[in-house]
């Protein structure tokens, strides 16, 4: 997030795209719910009628995987009503001409035909969001779990950039993290062509840096992303995979394909603190401990660090994750020197200034965000205030294009998933929770009334939903929350799991699956 959860209160207008927030992330929707009690207007862009729009100004109702039509047209409206930031625009930006010519096509009628929003209501959620200077955008997977992934979160940027609304207390640009220490993962270095800070690993400066720091060669090569590494374990060019707290074998678009991949492997370890499905079919299982068995931080959606303390004992042989690590690494003949997680951030503050100056002293006090760069720094609630790392930041020309899948005579419905308030993830921590199982154990598919009708299928029937890569058996749920054509299952029952079914097409930049739309069947079961 470029801004703290805190300013959400002082927004005038909150943008919601792509997001279930009062389900998913429930404690910023009740700052959301609280900004609209001081009379802020809150807009919805959704497939789905999710709980949020009970408090909405306007709810755009939109197809799945239109979102870049629906963004190009608002921008649209904002640049032929004068509601843009020109000054803004002048004095930080590029390519706006460029870029708005690019929009010109994308009127309110154009825009209503692809995405089945009344232009109506586009043009009122346009001048809502164009005419405040005091909005925030916020969206999750919604947007970046598509082909069009990238495309969708740079045409969100061109939307923020026309405004001017980044840079300054209640505004910005904000993605709404999906699983604890997701920020602090990336922070760390948890991606392929990075090192901890985001800093390239491809950049002889910066591998030199981290050679001298670890006191050993580094490759020249980025990695594999995870959805790369599938597909290559199946070629047989990856021969071993070690896998910590993720379940694949559920969570991974057309799951069938990755057990087989996984399957396949010479050499399979998980690390997780449950015998997860993934778990299931590795060679070693390494029991860690969860977050209250360790001591560490972790950095949330807001880029606040936040200390973490033991409370209880891991049971049985389970080790905290850095533990494990360094012992395994001391077997490969890299001796790890650390005695502490507190030696770890001291390190990672070393070679990335961004959180030089957080310390376990000043968070036993208090969470701090970064950039933090003294140890006097107060830390940093937005970003942006004194401008860009380059002089001016640029306008993306954007053009809408179907989905990877899109419907046909025999696979007629859109499937789109996601997740409910109660569940969370693939389920590894929650189903066995009875409580939330009694309450909301069961897998469903919701489906349109009409759609229902027309299918003679009956609330609480059970359907066949077929693609083109398997088939799952799955209790319908009959409700309005979705429109006429589409259909919705939550990701979280591994017995009926949706990913069996969803698209493994891939975003072309970031490698993204297209967990958002895929076409599908529906059927009475048996």
């Amino acid at each position: 997030m470029t801004n703290s959860i805190k300013e959400i209160e002082g927004m005038e207008v909150i943008f919601i795209i792509g997001s279930n927030t009062k389900e998913t992330h429930p404690v910023i929707a009740n700052r959301m719910i609280k900004a609209y009690r001081k009379g802020a207007k809150i807009i919805v862009a959704d497939p789905r009628k999710v709980p949020m729009v009970r408090f909405s100004e306007v709810f755009m109702k939109l197809k799945p995987g239109t979102d870049i039509a629906l963004l190009n047209g608002m921008a649209h409206v904002i640049l032929k009503e004068g509601l843009h930031n020109k000054e803004f625009i002048e004095a930080k930006t590029e390519n706006f001409d460029e870029w708005k010519e690019s929009v010109e096509e994308y009127t309110p009628d154009y825009v209503e035909r692809i995405t089945g929003v009344n232009k109506d209501e586009i043009i009122k959620a346009a001048r809502l969001y164009g005419g405040s200077r005091k909005a925030g955008l916020f969206y999750t997977m919604g947007i970046t779990q598509h082909t069009c992934g990238t495309e969708n979160v740079r045409a969100i940027a061109n939307l923020v950039m026309l405004t001017g609304n980044i840079g300054r207390e209640s505004t910005g640009v904000n993605p709404l993290r999906g699983q604890n220490n997701v920020q602090g993962a990336s922070d760390a270095g948890c991606l392929p062509n990075v090192y901890p800070g985001y800093q390239n690993t491809e950049d002889a400066e910066v591998r030199s840096k981290f050679e001298k720091a670890w006191g050993t060669a580094l490759s020249q090569k980025k990695g594999l992303k995870a959805t790369e590494m599938i597909p290559a374990a199946l070629e047989g060019k990856l021969k071993a995979l070690y896998i910590m707290g993720e379940n694949p074998a559920v969570t991974d678009p057309n799951t069938h394909h990755t057990v087989k991949a996984l399957k396949s492997l010479d050499f399979l370890v998980v690390q997780d603190i449950f015998m997860t499905e993934t778990a299931e079919l590795a060679d070693v299982v390494l029991p860690s401990a969860c977050f209250a068995e360790k001591d560490g931080t972790f950095s949330n959606t807001e880029r606040r660090v936040q200390r973490v303390k033991k409370a209880v004992n891991s049971p049985g042989e389970a080790k905290d994750d850095l533990s494990i690590i360094m012992e395994i690494s001391k077997r490969l003949g890299y001796p790890m020197t650390y005695g502490s997680p507190e030696d770890v951030l001291t390190e990672f503050g070393q070679l990335w200034p961004t959180i030089g100056g957080i310390t376990y002293q000043r968070l036993n006090k208090e969470g701090i965000q970064w950039p933090c760069l003294t140890k006097d720094h107060p830390g940093t609630p937005y970003l942006y205030k004194d401008g860009f790392k380059k002089p001016k930041i640029h306008f993306h020309a954007i053009s809408y294009a179907p989905p990877a899948e899109i419907t046909d005579s025999e696979y007629p419905f859109i499937l789109t998933t996601g997740r409910n308030l109660f569940q969370y993830h693939a389920g590894s921590m929650t189903r066995r929770v009875k409580p939330i199982e009694t309450h909301a154990g069961e897998p469903y598919v919701e489906i349109n009334p009409e759609d229902g009708k027309i299918l003679n299928i009956k609330d609480g029937q059970m359907v066949t939903v077929t693609s083109r890569r398997g088939k799952i058996n799955i209790k319908a749920r009959i409700t309005n929350s979705v429109s006429k054509g589409t259909i919705f299952i939550p990701m979280h029952y591994s017995e009926a799991a949706a990913n069996i079914i969803t698209n493994d097409a891939l975003d072309a930049h970031v490698k993204i699956p297209e967990y958002k739309v895929c076409a599908v069947n529906i059927k009475k079961a048996g």
